[in-house]
């Protein structure tokens, strides 16, 4: 009984008071960056309905960036037609159209896939990070697609085997991570899709070189100007995000490998469009 009370009584323990209206400092450290200073605040539960949209002055490339906190109003007081939420989605406007003006890109992209899979090949994706949670993403999007009815077509991520990712990385470095597996796992007729963010990831810059020397079809998908890995010239098809925002280029390559998705199997069911001899 004794405990059961000590537990009831740290339970109506009021919160600590963080003092004045706001917090800066310890309250934020670590979460966005600027390791104390007071640049994040914190709302306290009886202050004024006001905030710091975010937390956070704003990403580097945000272009409608002022360079200070972004003010909005609390609950019930939203101006749903403010600059706030009007530049939240110019923010997206443009590149989204710019993947729309990508269609033939995408299309042809998408063709060479659907032959590389009728020819019995496989796909193998892999990037690094949130990337890497992509490129599990398109793998079971493959094998076991969401809409019934729709063929399954054999794809693996290369993010997944932390033994091996982790082996590799610790022997040979981090950039040879997937061009190591590449070289034991792969066959020609098979598709790499590389995925970063920036297009600067070293690792997938490597495991694109080496896909394509072993001639595999080497598909990239990037953000920004394409980086390193559209400089090299590694990818046979390189699909870009035109932003410097990682939110909107991760928001956006989702959309392209979904479209990657639906037009193979587009492609599939078209007689006449890919080799003869159908792999079943």
């Amino acid at each position: 009984m004794g405990r059961h009370r000590r537990r009831a009584h740290r339970q109506r323990r009021p919160p600590p008071d963080i003092g004045g209206a706001y917090a800066s400092g310890d309250a934020c450290r670590g979460h966005c960056g600027h390791d104390g200073e007071p640049k994040c605040v914190l709302l306290r539960l009886d202050s004024p309905p006001l905030l710091s949209y975010g937390g956070c002055y704003g990403l580097d490339g945000d272009a409608y960036s002022s360079g200070e906190p972004r003010t909005v109003t609390g609950p019930g007081q939203v101006d749903r037609d403010g600059p706030e939420v009007m530049r939240l989605f110019e923010l997206r406007s443009d590149p989204a159209r710019d993947l729309a003006e990508q269609a033939g890109a995408v299309a042809e992209a998408c063709h060479a896939m659907a032959v590389r899979f009728h020819r019995g090949g496989r796909l193998i994706v892999f990037g690094t990070g949130g990337p890497s949670a992509d490129a599990q993403h398109v793998a079971v999007e493959f094998v076991h697609p969401v809409i019934v009815g729709k063929r399954a077509l054999p794809a693996i991520s290369l993010t997944a085997d932390v033994a091996t990712v982790t082996g590799v990385a610790e022997r040979a470095g981090i950039d040879a991570i997937f061009a190591h597996q590449l070289r034991y796992l792969a066959d020609p007729v098979d598709i790499a899709i590389g995925i970063s963010a920036d297009g600067d990831n070293g690792s997938v810059l490597a495991g694109l070189a080496t896909a394509r020397e072993l001639g595999l079809l080497t598909i990239a998908l990037v953000g920004g100007d394409g980086g390193r890995i559209a400089a090299a010239h590694v990818a046979d098809h390189l699909l870009t995000v035109a932003s410097r925002d990682p939110r909107v280029i991760k928001e956006l390559q989702v959309t392209t490998y979904h479209i990657l998705w639906e037009l193979v199997h587009v492609f599939f069911e078209q007689p006449g469009v890919l080799d003869p001899g159908v792999v079943t």
